[in-house]
């Protein structure tokens, strides 16, 4: 039976072209073996080889999961083998400087110039088509500034917080132990020591890593309140108490996480080492899973009133919130809550849905939730409308690698900025994009000691605190080229977008940047006057159908 299934595949004339590679190794495997057995030499191998493409081509014949090999045995194994290969050649060989994503080579190699020290002068002028749709550029000034302080920090800390914070311009945003190796972990907070900048723990937890060079720290709880949790997934105070000393600088919820918004999230069980687990309060060997949602609150006042329990557990620290933006009445509800139960935020950051994660579902990843800059024009003119831009500080994260994002970011309203992949990059990684598979070739995101052993803290360390400084550094060149001498002092009209070939504008004039409190005094005449009457203090959920028109959210508003 088996030999007429092997005829009948290879019987017909396009049956033998498609199972060429089989049939020669069967033509040539007794020659070899005759050979082997007459003459010594290399025929023994030969003899291996050609055994070898025998059996795994009767072996695709007959298996049943794959239709290409089974009519094309062994020869669809060699495209598997360059679709495996295709990253690589990509990488390396194919693609131009600024074609790589989600991070292209040139920024890849300008981080790594930095982190090592080497000069990241360009030659011969810009590469990049400046009259291309979607550019950006900064303005300069005919009498730039002499000097720029871009290690001045910026103190977060409301009257509500007795413990404020001074922040470097640019830090390591949230990733969690877990998703990051201990030795990517533990480099990183060595370099935030070194450099003087913070390290945010991500949702999973701080572990031991964290506290092992006495870097400043975020800590961040996400859905999962991994880290200070009971059993049941609940916030254990007493936990987050006990564990909030002298390195946790301030404290964080993350409300949505701009790769996959909306989605909590799950480390699989083979990654959950005990290690993990000790660190993240849950069992060892099995699947870890955010939840989507936070069971500690629901409404807005809900959550000042978690956030307001957080800092005071912490001893008066500053307590925040980091979101990516999606329905834009939900950041207006969270400024009614501030303004009716007079509970602050100490700080806002806002997350791009072009920011990086593990591993996310494609589809969250490319269609939602809001980019960057737009997400913090939305929260900075909600803080502005309402009045709170003064007490309330603001950060960005969201693909940020250079200073003329940095320079982006604070022109449209932010105060400092967090950056993840880069400073992956700083310490080995190289955009494999493994991250999810525990096979990270670098050790940066793997549990696998035999791979992390790749990665020295020392050295790492070391250029993560450079990358940062030299990143710094040029903002400083930035702004001075702007006549400037505080990078605070940039300003929406010194960022230009081009629309189209010959269509430039500054982004003022492209986004609407409200003025102070007109969100309170007349919000009809606004961009935002919907959004914001339609938004409650007590609930998420808007007041009236989004689709009704001005008129009649007016006439509901208590506002």
């Amino acid at each position: 039976m088996m030999i007429s299934n092997v005829w009948q595949a290879f019987s017909c004339r396009n049956g033998l072209k498609r199972a060429i590679i089989p049939l020669s190794a069967l033509v040539l495997t007794p020659i070899f073996l005759i050979l082997t057995v007459t003459v010594s030499g290399w025929w023994l191998i030969a003899l291996g080889g050609s055994l070898t493409l025998l059996i795994l081509g009767i072996y695709d014949v007959f298996q049943r999961q794959w239709t290409l090999t089974r009519n094309y045995p062994v020869a669809a194994r060699i495209r598997w083998m360059f679709l495996n290969l295709r990253p690589y050649f990509r990488a390396y060989i194919v693609e131009g400087d600024e074609e790589g994503l989600p991070f292209s080579y040139e920024a890849r190699r300008l981080v790594n110039a930095r982190a090592d020290g080497f000069s990241d002068m360009h030659p011969f002028g810009t590469e990049l088509d400046v009259q291309a749709p979607e550019t950006m550029w900064l303005t300069h000034s005919i009498t730039p500034a002499d000097t720029v302080d871009v290690r001045a920090r910026i103190k977060v800390g409301t009257e509500q917080c007795s413990q404020p914070y001074n922040v470097s311009l640019l830090n390591v945003s949230a990733m969690s132990f877990g998703a990051l190796s201990a030795a990517a972990v533990e480099a990183l907070n060595k370099g935030a020591a070194i450099g003087g900048f913070y390290q945010d723990t991500g949702e999973g937890g701080i572990s031991p890593y964290h506290r092992k060079h006495g870097g400043d720290l975020v800590w961040e709880l996400g859905s999962g309140y991994f880290g200070t949790r009971n059993h049941d997934g609940s916030f254990n105070p007493d936990l987050f108490r006990d564990a909030c000393d002298d390195q946790v600088k301030m404290t964080e919820i993350k409300l949505s996480q701009g790769a996959k918004p909306g989605h909590g999230g799950v480390l699989p069980g083979a990654k959950v080492t005990q290690e993990i687990a000790s660190t993240r309060k849950v069992t060892p060997g099995e699947d870890c899973v955010s939840p989507r949602a936070h069971s500690m609150f629901s409404t807005p006042i809900e959550l000042l009133q978690f956030a307001d329990q957080m800092r005071s557990l912490s001893g008066g620290k500053p307590v925040g919130i980091k979101l990516c933006v999606g329905h834009i009445y939900e950041v207006m509800a969270i400024m009614k809550a501030m303004r009716e139960t007079g509970i602050l935020l100490d700080f806002i950051v806002v997350d791009g849905s072009e920011g990086g994660t593990g591993a996310a579902p494609l589809e969250l990843s490319n269609h939602v939730g809001m980019p960057l800059l737009e997400g913090l024009v939305v929260v900075r003119n909600a803080l502005v409308g309402a009045g709170l831009r003064d007490k309330v500080r603001l950060a960005a994260s969201g693909k940020l690698y250079s200073a003329s994002g940095l320079a982006a970011c604070l022109a449209v309203g932010a105060d400092w900025c967090n950056a993840a992949r880069p400073f992956m990059f700083s310490i080995g990684c190289i955009q494999s994009q493994r991250c999810h598979t525990d096979t990270c070739p670098t050790g940066v995101t793997t549990q696998d000691p035999r791979r992390q052993r790749g990665l020295v803290v020392e050295v790492q360390s070391k250029r993560a605190a450079a990358f940062q400084a030299k990143t710094l550094e040029a903002l400083g060149n930035i702004v001075a080229a702007a006549g400037l001498s505080n990078p605070r002092d940039l300003k929406p009209y010194h960022l230009y977008h081009n629309l189209s070939s010959g269509d430039s504008k500054p982004i003022h004039h492209i986004w609407h940047f409200i003025d102070e409190k007109s969100l309170i005094e007349a919000p009809e005449e606004t961009p935002y006057g919907h959004w914001w009457l339609a938004a409650q203090a007590d609930s998420f959920r808007p007041t009236v159908r989004l689709d009704m028109g001005l008129k009649q959210s007016i006439r509901r508003s208590p506002y």
